[in-house]
């Protein structure tokens, strides 16, 4: 066992590409988010109903499904390109996709304007986060790199708190925030001039392998079980994300109804205990769960925290009486329910060879997403039969699941990585 301290040794460029990798994990999380928190007055707008109309929310979901797809095309072709054409241009490419395409939703005025710019928005999404997972976990040495996954992972939170403070400062006026999405394609040009390929991906291309291959992924049992199992795993994450984690906000804002909260307080108010208060939680979970993988395996610490995450749901459908209870539940809630999101960047690369690990990671996730797009239209029917903690409750079952899946799975602590 390595009793070296995490980031001893760690070089100065090796901290830069965590910061860069994780700047563009940053806007990309916003990018992802800013729909979540600016649905409501963006679809009663184009739909012409009041918010909260039962035909803005099925089409909030609905949204929500297409993005997923999105994030899934584009992260098994961008994942792909990244070990085929390498990771520095692929995330250049993927920050660009993502950054002017939520730029162009300002124009939005159709639904089915909003459906293909969170299809195209979503490419990027999906790619930029397994390119830049597989060059944290090549660039940084094996006793860091569970940490450094798990940080670069953890600030997405800065994401998703940057949409929930614009979502707030815009309120109504939606179309200004996906104008601030512009912004990250500034950074291209930082990811253009410090990054340069890992020495693995160059011995790999070297080597004659067929890089970022899908016919090599499936045809070899090894990784091809590897892969199914990872996808599965993610499923359950994402489609728990989408369909529980964020469904508090409703979930909060149905409570502060229920208490004689006018609706526009009622609303600011639940963006703030799901933006920001739940988001605490998630971020200090995240950063916690590469220092319990690499105490305790990867495994354990994902069987722990989806075992938390079922009980969290229930106690948040169920516990809260006033608005008060729920924010002291929710950053519980964030801390268990999030934190496995940090472990996929911290495992999925550990899975696969260099020639390999972008194109496996990648389908990992973002198969993950189509997989779990079922479960958002699932969700919404289910939302249509009973009430929404009961709803929210039945896809907390999900978090069961992933125990069972985890126990097919290898462990990958204190391993080096395949090559």
């Amino acid at each position: 066992m390595d009793n070296r301290k995490w980031h001893s040794g760690v070089t100065r460029y090796q901290w830069l590409v965590l910061l860069v990798a994780s700047l563009g994990w940053v806007f990309d999380a916003f990018e992802g988010q800013l729909f979540n928190l600016t649905r409501g007055a963006m679809l009663s707008e184009i739909l012409g109903v009041q918010p909260g109309d039962p035909e803005a929310k099925k089409w909030g979901d609905i949204f929500l499904g297409i993005f997923l797809a999105g994030g899934t095309f584009g992260g098994l072709l961008f994942g792909s390109l990244g070990d085929k054409i390498g990771r520095q241009p692929v995330m250049v490419l993927t920050i660009l996709f993502y950054s002017v395409f939520s730029g162009l939703t300002y124009f939005a005025t159709e639904l089915w304007h909003v459906g293909v710019l969170r299809f195209f928005v979503a490419m990027g999404v999906g790619g930029e986060w397994a390119v830049a997972a597989a060059l944290v976990a090549e660039i940084f040495p094996k006793h860091a790199r569970t940490h450094a996954g798990g940080i670069f992972h953890a600030t997405g939170v800065l994401g998703t708190w940057l949409a929930a403070l614009t979502a707030m400062e815009v309120a109504n006026e939606w179309r200004i925030a996906y104008l601030v999405g512009i912004l990250p394609a500034l950074l291209t040009v930082w990811v253009r001039s410090s990054i340069k390929e890992p020495d693995s991906w160059h011995e790999a291309k070297a080597s004659g392998k067929p890089m970022g291959s899908f016919a090599e992924l499936f045809g070899d049992s090894r990784w091809r079980s590897r892969a199914l199992l990872g996808m599965s795993l993610a499923a359950v994450g994402l489609g728990t994300f989408w369909g529980v984690c964020v469904a508090t906000q409703d979930l909060t804002r149905e409570l502060l109804l229920s208490l004689g909260i006018q609706p526009a307080e009622a609303d600011k108010s639940s963006k703030f205990a799901y933006g920001i208060i739940q988001v605490i939680g998630a971020g200090i979970g995240q950063l916690s769960f590469g220092p319990l993988c690499a105490r305790l395996g990867r495994k354990r610490t994902f069987a722990i925290m989806h075992l938390l995450s079922f009980l969290m749901v229930l106690a948040v459908c169920y516990l809260p009486q006033s608005y008060s209870q729920m924010l002291i539940l929710l950053p519980l809630f964030g801390f268990v329910t999030l934190s496995i999101h940090a472990g996929y960047a911290i495992y999925f690369p550990e899975l696969f060879p260099n020639h390999l690990r972008s194109t496996g990671a990648s389908f990992c996730f973002n198969a993950g997403r189509l997989l779990a797009a079922p479960m958002l239209f699932l969700s919404a029917y289910i939302k249509t039969l009973t009430t929404l903690p009961n709803a929210i409750a039945l896809m907390g079952c999900l978090f069961l699941l992933g125990m069972f899946i985890l126990t097919f799975l290898p462990e990958t602590k204190d391993t080096d990585l395949p090559e």
